[in-house]
């Protein structure tokens, strides 16, 4: 689903991508995993045109990421951040329903789909009649998916997506998004700090350090089969690996 072909990325004196190769595939979870830094996130913005490489090419679907086709390709893909990202002064379904509405969805669909998703992600309907502030941070970021979802994309992009939340709420959320990316067979790429969080939703983890690429594969390879002794050490920092996957 996503290509990226010799990529690199300045910001200044700092490499956030040094000249990586890396092939995403369709219907599949695919975690980015390793220290802060590491240019997981820098991967994800290219992906959504949110970053430009410096040098190399990103390509999704076959075709190469363009400014002047941009527009297009991003409505085949959703994105999810912290807390969702939602605009404060609008309520849940408006956050949701904004660029279906900007496409001239009649209400009556909107209503529908709103409440399609809803159930799908544990959502009570209700909830989405409320502002940001009047919601709890797994039902803001549940909006956040709501919306992300909103016109069915190809692809969904999460950087970081329970990272706010307290255990509880995100131990309930890691399950509930695990049906839900196995229900829907979507393209799914995946940032996170939390390795047990992309164990249990990933498919494939692909670990950075410092811009490069150090390994992609399962868990069991990772954990097993080090490509090089940070992965070693990286992976063995953590608790109960094999047991949560």
């Amino acid at each position: 689903m996503f290509e990226l072909r010799h990529v690199s990325k300045r910001h200044g004196a700092i490499i956030a991508l040094d000249a990586i190769d890396l092939s995403i595939a369709a219907g599949q979870t695919t975690a980015l995993i390793g220290p802060s830094g590491a240019g997981k996130s820098s991967i994800l913005r290219m992906l959504i045109g949110l970053e430009w490489p410096d040098a190399g090419e990103v390509r999704f679907d076959g075709v190469p990421l363009r400014r002047e086709t941009l527009l297009e390709q991003r409505r085949r893909i959703g994105y999810v951040i912290q807390e969702g990202g939602l605009f404060p002064h609008l309520t849940g379904a408006s956050n949701a329903a904004l660029l279906a509405r900007t496409l001239g969805w009649e209400t009556s669909r909107i209503e529908a789909r709103l409440r399609e998703l809803a159930e799908l992600c544990q959502l009570p309907f209700a909830a989405l009649s409320r502002y940001p502030a009047e919601l709890s941070g797994g039902q803001r970021q549940r909006v956040g998916l709501i919306r992300a979802l909103m016109l069915d994309p190809a692809v969904l992009l999460l950087d970081e997506p329970l990272g706010a939340l307290d255990p509880i709420v995100r131990h309930d959320l890691q399950t509930q998004m695990r049906e839900l990316f196995a229900l829907l067979n979507k393209t799914v790429v995946l940032v996170t700090h939390d390795v047990a969080e992309a164990v249990w939703l990933g498919d494939t983890l692909v670990l950075l350090r410092a811009g490069k690429i150090l390994q992609k594969g399962g868990i069991d390879e990772l954990l097993d089969v080090p490509a090089d002794p940070f992965v070693h050490q990286f992976m063995n920092a953590q608790r109960r690996l094999r047991e949560d996957a």
